[in-house]
């Protein structure tokens, strides 16, 4: 298992960030000659956030101890870190004070009754719950259909009552790459959610656990592990290639369920009149089918365009 480390994940997320900040972007003059760093030195971080250098340094190597939410507001601006870097940067020097550990809420481990009495009644939309490890602890047949993959593979892990993961599918499942057409985008958004989660939820046992599994069976996601970066996911677009209906390009949203801390749910919808609706209805109609075949038959079968 790979143990999280506060210290060093501030101490790398700070070189990463500064490391993409040239000295042009920055306002800084520049006087031609070789720079031994690809970004901004540490000095001129210290010098734009208006501290000295000693402190930053100290910031920088993962010593966070009393810094000022002024010093942090000062190396957003300097580091050019947007909403979700930004949040991040405060979990790794706040996140876990005796003060922030006393406030935060547990995370429910499975879906409460009306969320799932929800989602069964969103008919003719994908929807599921998703938590910040990126488990999905509930979803609506229609999302079973669309991602019967990703739930066959849970039902066949061998883990018994293990929630499906994405990040597990994506990076542990030959089938994703053909399931997402824009395969290393994806894997690169699983990455960043996961990222920030761990910034978050640093007691997290399984959180740790599944961090470890990945690191050590996909070398694509130590790589992109190794980043650092940060992103939050609630509304955009995804493609498909599913294995019954073909191509499909959803729109998605992602909605915090406040009552549930830790829980978002997320639908899916296609454009009226397009291509990718016509193929939702056909799959809402076909999953719920009597001669529906089961997920490694619906593997099996040769797409429909």
């Amino acid at each position: 298992m790979v143990s999280v480390d506060t210290r060093k994940d501030l101490r790398e997320f700070l070189a990463t960030r500064r490391a993409r900040i040239t000295p042009q972007q920055a306002g800084l003059p520049t006087y031609g000659g070789h720079r031994r760093v690809p970004g901004l030195r540490r000095e001129e971080v210290a010098l734009l956030a208006g501290v000295s250098v000693e402190y930053y340094t100290r910031l920088e190597r993962g010593n966070a101890n009393g810094v000022s939410d002024s010093v942090l507001e000062a190396l957003v601006r300097v580091l050019h870190l947007d909403d979700a870097e930004r949040a991040h940067l405060y979990d790794l020097t706040r996140g876990m004070t005796a003060a922030a550990l006393a406030r935060r809420r547990p995370a429910r481990p499975s879906v409460r009754l009306a969320v799932q009495q929800l989602l069964d009644a969103m008919t003719d939309v994908p929807a599921f719950v998703q938590n910040g490890r990126l488990d999905v602890p509930a979803a609506n047949p229609l999302a079973r259909a669309l991602y019967a993959d990703l739930f066959d593979a849970a039902g066949s892990s061998g883990s018994a009552g293990r929630a499906p993961n994405h990040a597990r599918y994506i990076f542990l499942d030959p089938r994703a790459t053909d399931f997402y057409p824009d395969w290393h985008r994806a894997a690169s958004d699983t990455v960043t959610q996961l990222r920030a989660e761990v910034g978050r939820s640093r007691d997290d046992r399984e959180l740790t656990e599944l961090i470890g599994e990945l690191t050590t069976r996909s070398q694509h996601f130590s790589t992109l592990w190794a980043t650092h970066n940060v992103r939050w996911h609630t509304t955009g677009t995804k493609r498909y290639h599913h294995p019954v209906v073909g191509d499909l390009t959803l729109a998605y949203e992602g909605m915090a369920l406040t009552a549930d801390p830790g829980q978002t749910l997320f639908t899916f919808t296609a454009e009226p009149g397009s291509p990718s609706q016509q193929a939702l209805a056909f799959l809402a109609s076909w999953a719920t089918s009597p001669g529906a075949p089961t997920a490694p038959d619906r593997a099996r079968e040769k797409p429909t365009t």
